[in-house]
């Protein structure tokens, strides 16, 4: 249903409700400030865009999204994508890229795509995550150490190698800075949960160095003062080159977007006992997005822990995503000056944080103990989005997740002779099988999967029956390639004057094989089968 949240939600809407959205939206907002900075410096672009993308592309799916406390903004997930397209595209091809991004994913929810972005398996998943995780992490190590690096490679390895190499210029005031808010952002909760750390760290950073006259790199000095205006509208130049050139990048930017999102909404209704609708929160993303590269932002999506944070601080309905919105509208207006002072080994920290709960160590170490083909789309997931670059890890894990899938699924399914008297799986007596009668029954999908299997089986039939049975209850599903397989057993069948007989067969197969024309006659029971069998249908 491509109905907005907001609009159900408001009715009968209190004011006790509202009290709660307004408070918990005033809370998320503080939270998102720091956390928009550092996404948006991470990514290789000025502050002020990781704001702007906050309150714009976050106002917009509060307004329009199919989840009652989702909180959206820049993440953590996409700083490695953006970073990537700014160093090869630039500004403009990155606000390019984010808006087809924003019409693919319009169009993932006019499809219902919503609930087939589920279906991305789990190993996957954890795998291009963590491997984010690390990524994010590495680009931080120079601000939080203080080093003096004049340009960090993109690449993984190359990336470490000059940060080891420049380890001997590391900063005592940066490290210290750093991980002195690595400590509070771990000990903060303890002490209280209505003010948010990273909120409190960014003070306290800023704070110390303004005391102190710390010699530590500060985002005025790197990036200059805030604006605190509302930035100009701006659009993109487009060429079919360029549409050409950023399709790859732009796919990439809507599948995270949509994974995340999604996911982040999951979330939430575990925590309130709510249902999201997925098609209409994709559409409400991909306005997002539209939106966001206008005003110079960033892409979008769903924010997992910003969301979470709004259900702890009792968000009932989007207008808490709203009132986050607005908070940071306000606080962008009249204090974006004094971001100006935040050290940037206080970002690196914050971000570090966030890199520590992104990695999801625990699934990781739960993975570890599964089946040998999950951890295997695990690590080739998780190595290939560190090493190579996120499109192809999530490719290849797909790929080799669904080549597993189908393996498991050939493995399952099998075709096993029934012999006079036996019992099949069922329990079940076999029937009385007059003499050049013989039957076998197919168990499982009878997918290109289980094809090879079937055709061999029946191929180790020494003397060749005069009636062949195949029983099919246990076979819900057939494909073309099984189709193939059973047109080719009919063909050979006729030729060597054996007649073909299929019993108890389901709906989809029953279908499948008129439509495919194959003349075979069918019968309701094993029995009819063997003694006539039933015209061909």
């Amino acid at each position: 249903m491509l109905v907005p949240k907001l609009v159900t939600t408001l009715r009968g809407y209190t004011r006790a409700a509202f009290i709660g959205d307004l408070t918990a939206g005033v809370i998320v907002g503080i939270v998102a400030l720091p956390l928009a900075i550092a996404f948006a410096i991470a990514s290789g672009v000025p502050p002020e865009r990781g704001l702007w993308t906050a309150i714009v592309a976050g106002g917009l799916i509060s307004l329009l999204g199919g989840s009652r406390v989702q909180i959206g903004g820049p993440t953590g997930a996409f700083v490695v994508i953006v970073a990537g397209i700014v160093a090869q595209h630039g500004l403009d091809g990155l606000a390019l890229a984010t808006l087809m991004a924003g019409v693919m994913l319009i169009a993932f929810g006019l499809a219902r795509f919503g609930t087939a972005i589920t279906y991305i398996p789990y190993p996957v998943v954890v795998g291009f995550t963590s491997g984010i995780a690390v990524l994010i992490a590495s680009t931080q190590v120079k601000d939080l150490l203080g080093l003096e690096i004049a340009s960090l490679p993109a690449e993984f390895v190359p990336k470490w190698q000059a940060l080891v190499a420049a380890l001997p210029t590391a900063s005592t005031p940066a490290i210290a800075i750093g991980v002195g808010t690595v400590l509070l952002l771990a000990v903060w909760p303890r002490v209280s949960r209505r003010i948010p750390g990273p909120f409190v760290a960014l003070i306290a950073g800023s704070v110390a160095v303004a005391l102190l006259d710390l010699p530590v790199e500060t985002i005025g000095s790197r990036f200059g003062a805030i604006p605190s205006g509302i930035p100009a509208l701006s659009f993109p130049s487009v060429t079919i080159d360029r549409l050409r050139e950023l399709l790859l990048p732009a796919a990439t930017i809507a599948m995270l977007g949509a994974i995340e999102s999604l996911l982040s909404a999951v979330v939430a209704d575990g925590m309130i006992g709510g249902r999201h609708r997925s098609n209409m929160e994709l559409v409400a993303q991909g306005v997002a997005n539209l939106a966001s590269p206008l005003v110079g932002g960033i892409p979008a999506t769903g924010a997992i822990a910003r969301t979470a944070t709004n259900v702890k601080n009792g968000a009932t309905t989007p207008v808490a995503g709203i009132v986050h919105a607005l908070t940071l509208l306000l606080i962008t207006l009249f204090a974006a000056p004094l971001a100006a002072r935040v050290p940037m080994a206080t970002l690196a920290g914050i971000l570090c944080v966030v890199a520590y709960h992104m990695s999801e160590w625990r699934s990781v170490r739960t993975l570890l103990r599964a089946p040998r083909s999950d951890v295997l789309v695990l690590v080739v997931t998780f190595a290939l989005t560190v090493l190579v670059d996120l499109t192809a890890a999530i490719g290849a894990g797909m790929v080799l997740a669904a080549f597993l899938f189908m393996k498991r699924m050939a493995e399952v399914a099998h075709i096993a002779r029934l012999g006079d008297d036996e019992e099949d799986e069922g329990g079940e007596a076999g029937p009385a099988l007059p003499s050049g009668v013989q039957v076998y029954e197919i168990n499982g999908p009878f997918f290109f999967g289980a094809a090879a299997a079937f055709r061999h089986t029946l191929d180790q039939v020494s003397a060749r029956p005069s009636r062949l049975v195949l029983r099919m209850r246990h076979v819900p599903v057939i494909d073309a390639t099984g189709l193939h397989a059973l047109a080719n057993i009919l063909r050979t069948a006729k030729a060597e004057g054996t007649v073909v007989v299929l019993a108890e067969v389901q709906e989809q197969p029953r279908a499948a094989i008129a439509r495919a024309g194959l003349g075979v006659p069918m019968a309701a029971t094993v029995e009819e089968a063997i003694t006539n069998g039933s015209a061909p249908h």
